[in-house]
C-alpha cells in the first residue's frame, strides 16, 4: 500500500550529548528510554496505530495466512514418551488449545494418565503464560516448576505434590526457573538473578515447606560478565554449579546425598579457558579447549582429582571437525561433531572403541543432534533429524545392532509432499575468499531468471548455528513462489569455533560483509534480483539487519528485523541493563576506545544516514529484557527523518509481551503472518 499521503508519527527531537572517549554523540531520542513516561507510550501507541492503518488492506489475508499456517500443524499432537525414573513423561496437546499439557504414566504405557500440569488451566486470566523448569524428586513424588506471565523471563518457582495435587505455599520469586532436587528429595537448588540487569547471579539452598525468604544463598557470582547456573549430573550422583562468560568457564561439585555440605571446586577459572564437565563411574569426561584446542577435545580425570593438570585426553583435538558435545550412557560415549558444516554423530562402544561407528545421513542441507537421553542404562540412543524439506523426525537406535525406528516424524496436514521441493547448498566467495555456504529451499520448477521473490535469513553471534531445519509456517511462502535461504555466515559455529572467533569482537563487520556478499551472490546466480530479495533475522541478528540496509540498502526490497538490537554503543556503555557486562567478550567493551571506535562504526542506529532505504518491518516487546524496546523505536525514528525514500516503515510493538513475542503455540504464528503479509503484500501477491 502506499503510504505517503498517510501521515507518519514523527517523534519529538530532544537532543541529548552523550561522551565518552572525548568524542560526543546527540542523540535526539534517548528520551525515549523513559518507560513510564506518556509521552513514549503515546509514541508507540501512534506507530502501532500507523501500522495497523497502512496495512489494514491485509487483515483478511493476515487471517487466511494465519488459518492456512495452523491447518497444517496436528492440534491433537503428544511428544515421544520417554522413560526415567520409573515413569514414561508425555507431553501433549488437545485440539483447539494453546498450551502444552505435561502427563506421566507409571511403569508403562498402558497405566493410567497422571496430568501433572495442564498449562491450559493455569494460563487461564494470564495475556502472557510460560511454564518452564519442570524438575522431578528422586522419590517421583515432588515437582518443582517454574512460572513467567509477564514475559520478562523472571519466573516464580513453585513445588507441587504429585500424588494429592496440592501446591505447596511458599513463592521462590525472581528466579531464572531452572532448579534441581538433591537426593533427599528435600532440598531445591535454584539460580536468581540481579534485579535490576536480570544477571544469573546467586544459587540458592531451598528445604520444602520452609519460606523462600529464609534461603540460603551457596554461591554468589560476583564477577558481572558471568553467569551462574545449577544442575544435576546425569549419572544423579553431583549437583553441579556452573558459571560462565563467553570465553571462560568454572564448575563446582557437590555430592547429590550430602545436600547441606560445601561445593567444592572442580577446575579454576581461567581466562579463555572453557570445559564443560559429564560424569560417569569414578570419572569425569571434560570436553575442553585446554591447550589451544580452537575447536575442542575430550578429556577425563578421576572424581577425586579434578583440576586440569590430571586430566588425560580421550579424543585429541582436530583442525577440520569440532567437537560440539557428549552423551555418555553405561555402555556407550556418543559423540556430536561438526564437520564442513553438518552434524556427525559418532556412537563409541566403552569397552570396544575400535568398533566406533558414524550414523548415516542423506544430502547436504540436514540437521541432526542427539535429544532426549535422560535414561544411564539403555543401549536405546534418541536423535533428531530434519532437513529443509524432509519434516522433523524422532529417531532411535539401538547402539548395539544398529537397527533404527522412526519414533515420530512430524506430521504435516494437508497436501504436503516433500518431494514438490528441492534442496541446495551453495558456497560463496566473500570479499577475503573465505568461502560462506548457504542453504536454500524451493518449490521444484522455479527458473533461475531473476524474477524470484526471495528471503534470506542469517544470525551470525555468539556461536550460535543456524542449521538448515524444516518449518510448515514456510510452506506458505515456497508456495506461493518464494525462495527461502539460510547464510551461514561467520559470527556462527557452523564451520568450527575458528568460525565464531572470526566473526566477533573486532572482526564483528565479517557477519555483515558474509551477509552482502551472499545477497550479491544470489542476485549474480539469478535466484532472485534487488527488486525481489528480501532480508530477516532478530535480535543479534536485528543488528546484521540495521547494519546491511546503511551498508547496501539498494540490495533489498524490503527487510524484517525482530527485536532488533540496534542502538549498540549506548547500550554497551549502559551495565545496569540486562546481558551488558556479560556481553563484552562478544562486542567489546567500549570503555576500551580501540572497542569504542569499532562498535560505532557498525552499530545500525549510529550510522543511520540520508540516503534511501528498504522497505522496512520491525517487531518489539514492551517487556522485553534482552533488547529494550527503545532500541528500535529510536532507530525507526531516526530513519524517518533522515530517509531520502518513502517506502514503508512499520514498528509494531507488543504492548503485553517480551523478547519471545506472544505465547501460546498458535499466537505466534499471528505475527508470523504479520510478517508474511508485509512481504507477500511488496511482491503484489494478494492470496
Amino acid at each position: 500500500m502506499n503510504t505517503e499521503n498517510m501521515a507518519e508519527p514523527i517523534a519529538t527531537k530532544k537532543p541529548h550529548q552523550l561522551e565518552k572517549h572525548g568524542d560526543v554523540r546527540i542523540d535526539d531520542y534517548y528520551w525515549m528510554n523513559e518507560r513510564e513516561n506518556p509521552e513514549v507510550i503515546a509514541y508507540l501507541n501512534a506507530e502501532n496505530e500507523y501500522y495497523q492503518k497502512s496495512t489494514a488492506h491485509t487483515k483478511k489475508f493476515q487471517e487466511d495466512l494465519f488459518e492456512e499456517m495452523k491447518a497444517r500443524i496436528k492440534e491433537d499432537d503428544s511428544s515421544v514418551p520417554y522413560f526415567y525414573n520409573g515413569y514414561w513423561y508425555i507431553t501433549r496437546y488437545e485440539k483447539n488449545k494453546d498450551y502444552p499439557i505435561y502427563t506421566r504414566k507409571k511403569g508403562n504405557l498402558d497405566a493410567q494418565e497422571e496430568i501433572m500440569f495442564d498449562c491450559n488451566k493455569m494460563a487461564e486470566g494470564q495475556s502472557y503464560f510460560n511454564l518452564r523448569g519442570i524438575n522431578i524428586s528422586d522419590d517421583n513424588k515432588w515437582a518443582a516448576f517454574a512460572v513467567d506471565t509477564v514475559s520478562r523471563r523472571e519466573y516464580v518457582i513453585r513445588i507441587k505434590n504429585l500424588q494429592t495435587g496440592e501446591i505447596l505455599p511458599e513463592k521462590i520469586e525472581k528466579t531464572t526457573g531452572g532448579s534441581t532436587w538433591a537426593a533427599d528429595n528435600e532440598t531445591l537448588f535454584y539460580s536468581r538473578q540481579d534485579p535490576e540487569t536480570l544477571r544469573p547471579e546467586k544459587i540458592f539452598r531451598h528445604t520444602k515447606n520452609t519460606d523462600a525468604q529464609n534461603d540460603q544463598v551457596v554461591y554468589h557470582e560476583k564477577d558481572e560478565t558471568f553467569t551462574t547456573f545449577v544442575y544435576r549430573s546425569k549419572s544423579k550422583e553431583y549437583i553441579i554449579i556452573g558459571s560462565n562468560s563467553t570465553m571462560t568457564t568454572e564448575y563446582q561439585i557437590l555430592k547429590a546425598d550430602q545436600a547441606n555440605g560445601k561445593f567444592t571446586i572442580f577446575q579454576p577459572r581461567e581466562r579463555g579457558l572453557e570445559y564443560s564437565i559429564s560424569h560417569f563411574n569414578d570419572s569425569f569426561y571434560i570436553v575442553t579447549n585446554k591447550d589451544g584446542a580452537t575447536n575442542f577435545k575430550l578429556m577425563k580425570t578421576n572424581e577425586e582429582l579434578t583440576a586440569k593438570n590430571y586430566w588425560e585426553e580421550v579424543i585429541p583435538h582436530r583442525k577440520d571437525v569440532l567437537l560440539e558435545g557428549i552423551d555418555i550412557f553405561k555402555n556407550y560415549l556418543v559423540i556430536s561433531e561438526r564437520s564442513n558444516g553438518l552434524t556427525q554423530i559418532n556412537i563409541q562402544p566403552w569397552n570396544t572403541p575400535e568398533n566406533a561407528y558414524y550414523l548415516p545421513f542423506p544430502n547436504e542441507t540436514y540437521t541432526a543432534y542427539t535429544t532426549t537421553n535422560v535414561d544411564f542404562d539403555t543401549n536405546q540412543l534418541r536423535f533428531g533429524f530434519q532437513s529443509m524439506a524432509t519434516p522433523a523426525s524422532v529417531m532411535e537406535i539401538n547402539m548395539n545392532t544398529k537397527e533404527q525406528t522412526v519414533l515420530k516424524e512430524q506430521e504435516v496436514l494437508g497436501d504436503f509432499n516433500k518431494d514438490d521441493y528441492e534442496e541446495v547448498r551453495l558456497w560463496v566467495n566473500a570479499q577475503d575468499g573465505t568461502k560462506i555456504p548457504i542453504s536454500i529451499v524451493y518449490k521444484k520448477g522455479i527458473k533461475k531468471n531473476g524474477k524470484n521473490p526471495l528471503l534470506l535469513y542469517a544470525y551470525g553471534s555468539y556461536g550460535a548455528t543456524m542449521d538448515p531445519y524444516f518449518s510448515s509456517t514456510r510452506l506458505s511462502l515456497l508456495d506461493r513462489g518464494f525462495i527461502y535461504a539460510i547464510a551461514h555466515i561467520r559470527g556462527g559455529e557452523e564451520l568450527g569455533r575458528e568460525w565464531y572467533e572470526n566473526g566477533k569482537l573486532l572482526k564483528k563487520k565479517n557477519t555483515f560483509t558474509d551477509f552482502i556478499d551472499c545477497s550479491r551472490f544470489l542476485i549474480d546466480e539469478k535466484y532472485t534480483s534487488p527488486e525481489h530479495l528480501y532480508a530477516e533475522g532478530g535480535s543479534a541478528g536485528g543488528l546484521l539487519m540495521g547494519a546491511i540496509i546503511n551498508m547496501a540498502p539498494e540490495l533489498y526490497n524490503g527487510v524484517i528485523a525482530q527485536v532488533p538490537f540496534v542502538d549498540v554503543v549506548t547500550t554497551m556503555l549502559d551495565d545496569s541493563i540486562p546481558l551488558t557486562t556479560g556481553e563484552y567478550d562478544e562486542w567489546g567493551n567500549p570503555n576500551e576506545k580501540i572497542y569504542y571506535d569499532y562498535m560505532k562504526s557498525y552499530s545500525p542506529y549510529d550510522n543511520v544516514t540520508a540516503q534511501d532505504y528498504p522497505n522496512l518491518y520491525i517487531s518489539t516487546g514492551f517487556h522485553d529484557s534482552q533488547v529494550q524496546y527503545w532500541e528500535p523505536a529510536k532507530w525507526i525514528a531516526k530513519i524517518r527523518a533522515l530517509r531520502t525514500n518513502k517506502k514503508q516503515l512499520f514498528l509494531d510493538t507488543n504492548m503485553e509481551a517480551g523478547h519471545g513475542g506472544a505465547s501460546g503455540r498458535f499466537e505466534s504464528l499471528k505475527e508470523l503472518a504479520k510478517e508474511f503479509t508485509f512481504l507477500l503484500d511488496l511482491e503484489g501477491i494478494k492470496e
